[in-house]
């Protein structure tokens, strides 16, 4: 199989893929090339969505109710407020284009060797499989043409609904979405796309420790659970911590 069939068949037959994978030399281009894709789809998808005027509103516009909240809650004297719209005005827009820049290298890179090592860990330590690191890591790079789906996904919903936080989840259902409100927060988790990527890396484990997809999904959707919810958490407390 040619490394574009296993780009493509990684989604619709990820099983035989990682067959494949598994009994084959090791290969970079197995978790490099998806990462790529990632990266460029991100970083084209940004600069259409920069471009919008609607979305560069949005971002402004979370800055000046953030500033407001503040001044209502009287942390922020009124002669200051305007100072701080001044900065949040200058200073939002260039931090989200520098996110956007930024993040999808590291979902791009970080993705397959978290995974990888996840994968690692859980198949050779607690179901007992013999497979070195770097097919993990294949297994969580090729599993990652999920997320360059998911990235083309979220751009265009952002463009077509014009909101900067729109994306494939739960969250679509609320009509003026807040990142600062936590059920929002908790609707945006509920993705597709995250659950097909994970269930596409469970096969991978499976297969590489030869185990049943059973003890496979049990293993990955756990992991995923149990670090999801840590990181929530923290971002919670520290937004308690913040807003008090």
């Amino acid at each position: 199989m040619s490394l574009a069939g296993r780009l493509v068949n990684v989604l619709a037959a990820p099983g035989e893929v990682f067959d494949e994978v598994k009994a084959a030399t090791a290969s970079v281009a197995n978790w490099m090339t998806p990462a790529v894709l990632l990266i460029l789809v991100s970083w084209v998808g940004a600069w259409f969505i920069f471009s919008q005027p609607a979305i560069q509103h949005q971002l402004t516009e979370i800055g000046e109710k953030a500033i407001q909240k503040q001044i209502d809650k009287g942390k922020l004297p009124k002669d200051q407020a305007d100072k701080a719209r001044e900065a949040a005005a200058k200073w939002s827009g260039l931090g989200s284009k520098i996110g956007a820049v930024v993040a999808p290298v590291f979902a791009g890179i970080l993705t397959p060797v978290w995974w990888g090592l996840i994968v690692w860990l859980a198949g050779t330590k607690a179901l007992k499989g013999q497979f070195p690191f770097i097919k993990a890591v294949e297994v969580a790079g090729l599993a990652n043409m999920i997320g360059v789906l998911g990235a083309i996904l979220k751009i265009l919903l952002i463009l077509i609904t014009g909101s900067a936080f729109a994306s494939p989840s739960l969250a679509l259902l609320v009509k003026e979405f807040d990142p600062q409100n936590k059920a929002h927060t908790l609707l945006a988790l509920a993705n597709p796309m995250t659950f097909w990527f994970l269930a596409v890396v469970a096969i991978g484990l499976a297969r590489l420790s030869n185990t049943s997809l059973g003890r496979a999904v049990v293993w990955v959707f756990g992991i995923w659970a149990a670090y999801t919810a840590v990181l929530v958490g923290v971002g919670m407390a520290i937004q308690s911590v913040f807003a008090g």
